[in-house]
């Protein structure tokens, strides 16, 4: 039995973490390379994304394949995004670095700046499992109703809109605005061509606009909609299965240290999930405990590292939570 305190157990995760890592970067040499690791994973989701949009444009592969292999790819350039919001790569290097930062959000157009979302990110760092960690709730963790609850997951726009007035009164400094404006111009645009099409063949089905609109208005509509196969519908699939696991693997309330922040899911059933954000549900709770790490280490390291944590009093697959509204329940 565990007889440890709180602080103790932390302190024995942390230690392993840092202790797996110094022994893979001794063993790999080439790992002290991170600058280059980082661009070169950028510029392969990079080229993947385009790709599968090239071969998808040329009829080489059919719709539904170029969202998956899209969706895959973008979810790379999400876990690059977390690194750089903690400065893993070109830290000292801004053009550099705020190129990848560009690019990993023009590959994932449906979220908020990144420059925007570092204070969002470290702020949920300091608020973890707390009625002010914005980051968390707007996608959906602490929603009891499962129905809304999907809503937000999938869509932040309509979900940003639904819980305003909650978040005004709940969470300090919260502003609608500021966290639309940080959207401007990329995530802006994604929601424009993704209503245009929604609302184009819905009023379709009722009204003949492909028949009677201009020419000009048909281009217009068919570049949107291949823009809906390669990029907006794979980041729907992305996004959703990310907010998903995220927002099931946090708690909300209830939480008094790092240990109580997350659980870690390795269930199978979370394994369609897994795929499209790159295992994040197997390996984040390690982040919480040692932010600073490039995400291909944690998924090097979290063999051990997890049965340690385990070890130490961190919850794995608690499915009971998730139906308390993400409460953590004391044993």
């Amino acid at each position: 039995m565990n007889t440890l305190s709180a602080k103790e157990n932390i302190q024995a995760i942390v230690k392993a973490i840092k202790a797996e890592e110094a022994k893979l970067r001794q063993k790999h040499p080439l790992l002290a390379h991170q600058n280059t690791i980082g661009m070169a994973i950028l510029l392969l989701s990079l080229g993947a994304l385009i790709g599968v949009g090239a071969l998808y444009y040329f009829a080489i592969i059919p719709a539904w394949l170029c969202i998956v292999l899209a969706a895959i790819a973008t979810s790379i350039s999400h876990e690059l995004e977390h690194d750089l919001i903690h400065k893993q790569y070109f830290s000292n290097q801004p053009f550099l670095h705020n190129f990848m930062m560009l690019t990993v959000w023009l590959m994932r157009p449906n979220t908020i700046s990144p420059w925007y979302r570092r204070k969002m990110h470290l702020h949920h760092h300091k608020t973890s499992g707390t009625d002010q960690d914005l980051e968390e709730r707007l996608v959906g963790n602490g929603i009891k109703n499962p129905f809304l609850r999907a809503l937000v997951i999938v869509d932040g726009l309509l979900g940003l809109l639904i819980n305003t007035k909650r978040f005004s009164k709940e969470i300090k400094g919260f502003s609608f605005f500021k966290v639309f404006n940080a959207g401007f111009p990329v995530t802006t645009a994604y929601f424009a061509i993704l209503y245009s099409v929604i609302i184009f063949h819905s009023v379709n089905l009722f009204v003949p606009l492909a028949a009677n609109s201009p020419a000009l208005m048909l281009d217009v509509m068919a570049v949107f909609e291949f823009l809906m196969v390669v990029l907006i519908v794979p980041n729907i699939v992305r996004s959703s299965s990310l907010n998903f696991v995220t927002s099931s693997m946090h708690y909300y309330g209830g939480v008094n240290n790092m240990l109580e922040q997350t659980h870690v899911l390795t269930s199978r059933l979370f394994a369609p999930f897994h795929l499209f954000c790159f295992n994040f549900g197997h390996t984040h709770t390690i982040h919480h405990f040692v932010p600073n790490q490039p995400f291909y280490l944690r998924q090097m390291i979290s063999k051990k590292v997890l049965a340690v944590m385990k070890k130490h009093g961190v919850r794995f697959n608690d499915f009971a939570s998730i139906k308390q509204a993400n409460r953590y329940q004391a044993s």
